[in-house]
């Protein structure tokens, strides 16, 4: 490709402001980054926002590079034939190629009341209006927290913490990521704030109300406020523009984040679904997979074959308030292994780990390419070995990815 090449980047979360430090790479970008927001959501501290203990948003003006034009609007819908981004205001955008990251959600749900009634957590207005509700409620009323995920595990201890009545409500088992070592941690840390958690057969919830949680097994669970943190879902704008997606929502893509309808369209982060064998949501795979999108459109403009998507380690780290926390070390299929590291130690680590996250971003701003933890040899085997597997059985390779 000659001549000056414009790049839109849709999200503004970690993995598009990654993939738009990136992109300035060349002189020869111009690189515009679309978002609702006018600042970064720093999602794994919002928790902490509910809690009192965080804001959780980083100014862009910290962590974007200062070529990147940032147009805060929403898209609407991708005409992929005409290269064009039509955006909420009535705006449009025409773009050379386009990184597809407008990340995740709330999961929907069809419990009755659920939604209703229940606070969600997934992006920073459903966590201040979730802050505004426990403010106008009594410190002694009681919290139920629907979800043992990350999320719903870390929500639980941060609101604890603060004296709150908090009863966690697991569907099943308590962190179902993590290896049975680290579920004792959790479990334990989770004792000593106080937490009452309800794990186990018939502990599905199939109905929530104004003040109370219904369960499969016929107990209620009174509850003032009712926070939900089942799963999560994507925007449907990949869909809504006709371009190929998994049954989540997720745009399908080769294993260099490609569309597999249109080179000129590339995913990364939680809304990618390469080979139709997505990473797990998380800020772990979210950097690299921006870092790694941005790499696939420079070799596209270079003229280049673009390198194929790999990770070398997984892991998963969860803040149990501010004074403890677990960090759960997985193996290359990304299941939980006994070793994790608890405590003290492991609040330290998920504080290193929510704080470093901006520093990639901002690194990469002042340096564009610096970022090198996508490029680490390793990975590429056990990921081929799952595409074969996937290839030969969709279901069950998908279930073993995900255990």
């Amino acid at each position: 490709m000659t001549g000056n090449a414009h790049v839109v980047v849709v999200g503004g979360g970690y993995a598009g402001v990654m993939a738009a430090n990136r992109l300035t790479l060349r002189d020869d970008v111009t690189v515009t980054l679309v978002n609702p927001r006018p600042d970064l959501v720093h999602r794994v501290r919002l928790h902490q926002l509910v809690g009192g203990s965080h804001d959780a948003v980083v100014a862009y003006e910290d962590v974007l590079a200062g070529r990147v034009r940032l147009v805060v609007d929403t898209a609407t819908r991708i005409d992929a034939a005409e290269r064009r981004l039509a955006l909420t205001s009535g705006g449009t955008l025409d773009y050379d190629y386009l990184v597809y990251a407008v990340g995740s959600g709330s999961a929907e749900t069809d419990v009755p009341g659920a939604a209703e009634f229940g606070h969600r957590l997934a992006t920073l207005e459903e966590a201040q209006r979730l802050r505004a509700a426990l403010g106008a409620t009594p410190a002694s009323a009681p919290v139920t927290v629907v979800g043992a995920g990350p999320t719903g595990i870390e929500t639980a201890a941060e609101l604890a913490e603060t004296g709150r009545a908090v009863t966690l409500v697991c569907g099943g088992v308590l962190g179902p990521y993590l290896h049975t070592r680290g579920r004792r941690s959790v479990a334990k840390e989770l004792a000593r704030l106080g937490v009452r958690v309800v794990d186990g057969p018939g502990t599905k919830v199939t109905a929530v109300n104004r003040d109370a949680v219904r369960l499969a097994d016929g107990r209620e669970l009174p509850s003032a406020v009712t926070v939900w943190t089942v799963g999560f879902g994507v925007p449907d704008l990949a869909a809504r523009s006709g371009l190929s997606t998994d049954a989540v929502g997720r745009l399908l893509t080769d294993e260099t984040l490609t569309s597999v309808d249109d080179e000129r369209v590339v995913a990364a982060g939680d809304s990618a679904a390469p080979s139709g064998l997505p990473l797990r949501m998380s800020c772990l795979n979210a950097t690299p997979l921006g870092a790694r999108a941005a790499d696939t459109v420079l070799s596209r403009i270079a003229g280049e074959q673009p390198g194929e998507l790999h990770q070398l380690m997984y892991a998963q780290c969860v803040s149990l308030g501010r004074g403890a926390g677990v960090y759960q070390f997985a193996n290359r299929s990304d299941v939980a292994v006994w070793l994790h590291i608890g405590a003290g130690m492991g609040a330290r680590i998920k504080e290193i780990v929510c704080s470093g996250i901006p520093g990639h971003l901002s690194g990469e701003a002042r340096k564009p390419g610096s970022y090198r933890l996508h490029r680490l040899p390793g990975g590429v085997g056990k990921r081929q070995r799952m595409l074969r597997a996937h290839r030969a059985d969709p279901t069950a390779a998908a279930a073993d990815h995900s255990a």
